[in-house]
């Protein structure tokens, strides 16, 4: 018989990993919520158009890792690749266009079918924040700095670089298209096969291939900043200042694009050189285009998004779990008082292991296994004098303490 296995590019996270991910995503949910973003949850699947329209019917995700299925009633159905979508889905659903501006924060699992590479998962966690109906550069320089404020929380303030770049107004991307459509088709049969279809339907996606032919032609290609129309450049300039009066250091990187129609102006990735090939952390950008392609009113918008699992691998002080005291009957008679004391200990706040379990020299072998840093024992005699043998599991001394007095006198030691 075949061992079970978990479908590879998932994990099973077990109580170490459990922790360090809720770290994470805490850490990042208090910052969030401290500047003003309430958490949202929206489904892990929605109608596959959903993603479709948005993503684009020739990027990768949609024609190759999205998860995509018939429900009973035929409707088609896909796994969350992203939340971006998933949220502004929600905001125009749930009318929040009087709302605004509209700020949140989410975390949980997103979907994609991919080869899995260190850090990358095909069932992978995301935290992330989006505020829509903000326009102006002050906007991006505060979506930046939470980023920041989140990574320096988790002990990356010096692991990581803000790369930023501008991906210009609509007037800057229309013109630069032209040029670019005229570079790019003179060398089309440089281009892989899903770039020459790009090139007949959305030619800047041509600038996110990960093909290193592509990446090759693109290398020499005309450059978007010098296709900026005026207000676009006036724009970044603003977002700068911003991030230098914030002391936000920031590296400007020409090559960082986002291919999608409904991206513009700032752009911007959190990278470090800790995780190889995979060296973005966080990543997000400006999307005013979103919410109109999807049917709503024109709304500016801006977010990020960064991998749990990557983070999980860089963050540092993640707090060690807090050590458990181990309520341990001697017999039947006195479980139920036992149990009833390490309910108590749990209303005062402290953790309380019970086990009936075994002999005393077996209990005493797994409150060390849980790293206790005490054993309350509680036999026959114990319970006719109405008290508990209360071992200190460091020293190994011990004293009988009253039963109304334990859950006082352990939590003055915690």
């Amino acid at each position: 018989m075949t061992a079970l296995r978990p479908v590879r590019g998932t994990k099973d996270f077990l109580s170490d990993d459990s922790r360090k991910r809720r770290f994470v995503e805490d850490c990042a949910h208090d910052v969030a919520v401290r500047a003003g973003f309430a958490e949202i949850a929206t489904p892990i699947f929605e109608f596959t158009h959903v993603f479709a329209r948005t993503l684009g019917d020739t990027s990768d995700i949609v024609t190759k890792e999205m998860y995509t299925f018939q429900d009973r009633s035929g409707e088609s159905l896909t796994l969350r690749p992203e939340n971006t979508a998933g949220i502004v889905r929600a905001f125009l659903s749930n009318n929040l266009t009087q709302q605004l501006p509209l700020k949140v924060f989410y975390r949980g699992p997103m979907f994609r079918y991919e080869r899995p590479q260190k850090g990358r998962l095909r069932q992978f966690h995301q935290i992330g924040v989006e505020c829509l109906g903000a326009g102006t550069p002050i906007a991006d320089v505060e979506v930046i700095a939470l980023a920041a404020d989140v990574l320096a929380r988790l002990g990356l303030k010096h692991t990581v670089t803000l790369e930023i770049n501008t991906l210009g107004d609509t007037e800057s991307r229309s013109a630069y298209r032209t040029v670019l459509v005229d570079y790019l088709s003179a060398r089309a049969e440089s281009l892989s096969e899903d770039s020459r279809v790009r090139l007949q339907q959305n030619p800047l996606r041509i600038l996110d291939s990960k093909d290193a032919g592509d990446r090759a032609v693109v290398a020499e290609a005309p450059s978007l900043e010098d296709h900026l129309s005026a207000p676009a450049q006036a724009f970044f300039a603003e977002a700068l200042a911003g991030l230098d009066a914030l002391g936000i250091g920031y590296r400007v990187n020409r090559q960082l694009v986002r291919g999608l129609d409904y991206y513009c102006h700032t752009a911007f990735e959190f990278v470090s050189d800790a995780l190889g090939a995979q060296g973005t952390v966080l990543a997000g950008g400006r999307y005013d285009e979103l919410v109109r392609q999807m049917g709503g009113p024109p709304t500016p918008g801006i977010g990020w998004a960064a991998g749990v699992e990557r983070l999980m691998m860089l963050a540092e002080g993640c707090p060690p779990p807090p050590r458990p005291i181990a309520v341990l009957p001697l017999g039947a008679a006195e479980a139920c008082t036992a149990l009833a004391l390490a309910r108590e200990l749990r209303q005062e706040g402290l953790i309380a292991e019970f086990n009936a379990a075994g002999g005393l020299g077996k209990r005493m072998k797994w409150a060390n296994r849980i790293n206790a840093r005490a054993a309350v024992i509680l036999g026959s005699d114990e319970l006719a004098r109405q008290v508990a043998t209360v071992r200190d599991m460091d020293s190994g001394t011990q004293e009988d303490v009253a039963l109304a007095e334990i859950a006082g006198r352990l939590s003055q030691s915690s």
